[in-house]
Formats: C-alpha cells, structure tokens, sequence
C-alpha cells in the first residue's frame, strides 16, 4: 500500500503532462489544458488521501485482530504506548498534509493574484509615474497571501 502512495502520483502527473502537451499540441487551447490538469491534479489529491486513510485504518484493523489479551502490566503499558504512538503518527501525517495544503493553494492563490494584479499595475505605472507607490502595494497584498500560507503551515507542524 506505501508504494501506491508514491506511484500513483507520480504516474499521473506523468501520464496528464503527455496529454496536456498532446492536446497542446493537436490545437486544444491553453484553457481547456489547464483545466485537465486542475482536474487532474484534484483527482490525485483525493487519491492520496483516499489511501492514507486506508493505509491507516487497515494497520489499525490489523493491530486490533491480532492483539493477544495482554495479562501483565508491562504488556499492557507497552500496548498503551503502541497505541498512542500510532494514533501520533497519524496525527503527524495529518499536520503535514494540512501544511501542505495550506502551503500549495496559498501559492496557487497568490501566483492568481500576481497574475491579474501585475500587469494592471505596469499598465498604470506606464500611463502616470506618480501611481507607482499604489501599484506596488497591490502586487505585494497578492504576494503576500503566499506568504500567509507559509506562516499557518509552520504553526501547523508538530514540535
């Protein structure tokens, strides 16, 4: 099941890059490429979590249906700490997929906002000089939901 979690991304991202580019190519618009690949890499996206989370729940099933009743004390806390540091483990995988994404959708927002934002500010700049100091905010406001991003997934990580 974890090599799943690496080929099947990987493969993908592979196989909707050829197609983009075929179609690309054969005539298809840019917009129309680009939409495939959002749609894509959505797909991939609920993928992997599809199969985290059943990487998870089968090990947890599996730990449960073997576990033999434990009739010592040491056994039992051994048991206790097995359990919570599984259910860490996933909680850890949690904080870095929820870092991820908060990292990756700031980025994409951002790389949104410059785009709409930039070349209207270059258009004002070019028509009046004194529109700079405006223009110049604006870019940074979309650059700097990025940089939002960043901070929440460093307050998101575990210590």
């Amino acid at each position: 099941m974890n090599i799943l979690l690496i080929l099947v991304p990987i493969i993908t991202i592979i196989v909707s890059a050829t197609i983009a580019v075929k179609k690309k190519l054969s005539g298809v618009s840019a917009k129309k490429a680009f939409r495939y690949n959002a749609i894509a890499f959505l797909v991939v996206l609920v993928m992997l979590i599809v199969f985290a989370v059943g990487s998870f729940a089968a090990g947890s099933d599996s730990n449960d249906a073997s576990a033999a009743p434990a009739t010592t004390a040491s056994e039992q806390a051994g048991e206790t700490a097995e359990t919570a540091q599984e259910s860490s483990g996933f909680d850890r995988g949690m904080a870095y997929l929820a870092a991820g994404l908060s990292t990756g959708l700031a980025g994409i927002g951002g790389g949104i906002a410059v785009a709409a934002g930039a070349p209207a500010a270059i258009g004002a700049v070019s028509e009046d000089p004194k529109a700079f100091g405006k223009a110049i905010i604006f870019v940074a406001l979309g650059e700097s939901i990025a940089l939002y991003g960043v901070v929440i997934s460093i307050l998101v990580l575990p210590r």
